[in-house]
C-alpha cells in the first residue's frame, strides 16, 4: 500500500517538476482569492450575517455540486469561516425535511434560496459528507448543524437506507453498490464514482453501514474499468451499470453518451484515488492512456467533444480549462511520458474568466490542491 493515506506523504508534483514552493503556494492562494474574493471573477458571495453561497455563473443558480465543492476547498485550506457560511446556507435552503426527498439536498436553488427543483444530485451529498468528516478531524465538532460528524453520518445513512420504509429511493443502487445519477433512475455517472471517499466512509460512517461503503469502494473501482474506454481512457457523461455509455436518449436527460463536461472529472478522481490509496495499478495504465490520446492523437488540443472511442464530434468543449486541469490531475497516477507535459500545460493555463468560469475553476482549484500535495485526508 503506497498511497498517502498509509504513508502520510502527499506528492507535490509541481515541486517534482521544478517549481518553487513559494510559487506553488502563491498559485494556490491566488486561485482561492479569485474564486472567493476577487470583485470581478469570484463566484462565492457572503450573505450577512453568517451565510454564503457559490453561483454557477453559466446558469445563475446555486447547486449542491458547487456548495459542496467549495466546502471541500475551504477545509483543505483551513478556511473555517467560509466553510461554515456555506454549510449554513446549504442547510437553510437546500436541505429537505419532508416528502420523498427528506434527508437530501435540493440540487438547484435561486440566489435568494428558493428552490428550482426538489430533486437531489448524489455528487453533492457525497462531497458534503466528506467535507464534513474532514472538518470534524481538522477543527472539531461544534453544536447544532456544526456538529459536522453527526451530519455526515446522517447524510450517508439516508443515501443508502432511503426507501427501506417505502418512501423515496436510495442514492446507491443496493444490488450493485453503485452510485446513481439521481435517486429515481437506473443508470449512473462515472464522474460521481469516488472510491477514495468510500474507503473513508467505511471508517467513519455509522458502524452498521461500514461494510456497505467498503463494498461500494470495490464496486466503483471495478465499474470504472468498464466505463473508461481501453484505447482512449475516455468515459461518457452518463453510463449504464454495465459501463456502456448511457443508452436513454430522451427529452428528460438528453444526450450524454459522449465525453463532455461531466466526464472530465472521472480521470481526475482516478488520479486522486491512486494518490490516496494506491491499490489499483490499472489506474496508472488508464491515466497514461487518456493522456496519450490527448497528446498524440489530438496533438495537445483539449477543446473537443468525443465519443468514448475517440471520434471527434463537431461540438466544442464548453469547459476547456477544466479539461486541462483534470488531465493534469491524472498525473497523480500516470507514469508515462505525457504526465509531465500535461502538468506543465496546466501550470501555464490561467484560471478562467468570464461567464463560464464556475465549473472550470472548481476543477482548476482541485487540480492545484491535488498536484501541490494539499488535497489531503484529514485524520
Amino acid at each position: 500500500m503506497n498511497g498517502a493515506f498509509y504513508t502520510g506523504e502527499y506528492r507535490n508534483v509541481f515541486m517534482e517538476l521544478g517549481y518553487s514552493q513559494t510559487d506553488i503556494d502563491k498559485r494556490v492562494e491566488d486561485a482561492f482569492e479569485t474564486i472567493f474574493y476577487d470583485n470581478e471573477e469570484r463566484f462565492y458571495f457572503p450573505v450577512e450575517p453568517d451565510m454564503g453561497y457559490v453561483v454557477d455563473t453559466g446558469n445563475i443558480d446555486v447547486r449542491t455540486e458547487g456548495m459542496s465543492y467549495a466546502m471541500m476547498m475551504c477545509v483543505q485550506l483551513d478556511k473555517k469561516e467560509e466553510f461554515d457560511r456555506l454549510w449554513k446556507w446549504s442547510m437553510t435552503y437546500m436541505y429537505m425535511t419532508e416528502g420523498d426527498y427528506a434527508g437530501y439536498f435540493a440540487w438547484s436553488c435561486n440566489l435568494d434560496g428558493s428552490r428550482n427543483s426538489n430533486g437531489p444530485a448524489p455528487d453533492g451529498e457525497e462531497y458534503f459528507a466528506m467535507a464534513l468528516f474532514f472538518a470534524t478531524n481538522r477543527w472539531g465538532d461544534g453544536e447544532g448543524i456544526y456538529e459536522y460528524s453527526k451530519w455526515a453520518r446522517q447524510i450517508l445513512s439516508d443515501c443508502i437506507h432511503k426507501g427501506e420504509d417505502g418512501v423515496g429511493q436510495p442514492m446507491w443502487e443496493p444490488r450493485n453498490k453503485l452510485i446513481k445519477f439521481i435517486p429515481n433512475c437506473d443508470f449512473t455517472d462515472p464522474s460521481y464514482h469516488l472510491p477514495h471517499f468510500y474507503e473513508l466512509f467505511a471508517l467513519w460512517a455509522n458502524e452498521e453501514d461500514r461494510t456497505f461503503w467498503k463494498e461500494a469502494a470495490d464496486a466503483s473501482r471495478a465499474y470504472l474499468r468498464k466505463a473508461c474506454h481501453p484505447e482512449t481512457g475516455l468515459s461518457a457523461e452518463y453510463a449504464d451499470y454495465d459501463g456502456n455509455p448511457f443508452s436513454g436518449f430522451n427529452k428528460t436527460h438528453g444526450r450524454h453518451d459522449w465525453f463532455y463536461s461531466d466526464s472530465y472529472r472521472t480521470i481526475a478522481n482516478i488520479g486522486l484515488d491512486y494518490a490516496w490509496f494506491g491499490v489499483d495499478e490499472w489506474q496508472c495504465e488508464i491515466t497514461d492512456t487518456l493522456q496519450r490520446f490527448f497528446c498524440e492523437k489530438e496533438e495537445g488540443r483539449m477543446d473537443g467533444v468525443y465519443l468514448i472511442d475517440g471520434t471527434r464530434l463537431e461540438k466544442k468543449a464548453l469547459h476547456p480549462v477544466g479539461l486541462v486541469a483534470t488531465n493534469a490531475q491524472a498525473s497523480l497516477a500516470a507514469k508515462g511520458k505525457y504526465a509531465k507535459e500535461c502538468v506543465e500545460k496546466f501550470w501555464n493555463t490561467p484560471i478562467r474568466k468570464g461567464e463560464r468560469r464556475y465549473y472550470d475553476n472548481c476543477l482548476y482549484m482541485f487540480a492545484l490542491l491535488a498536484l501541490s500535495g494539499k488535497f489531503k485526508v484529514w485524520l
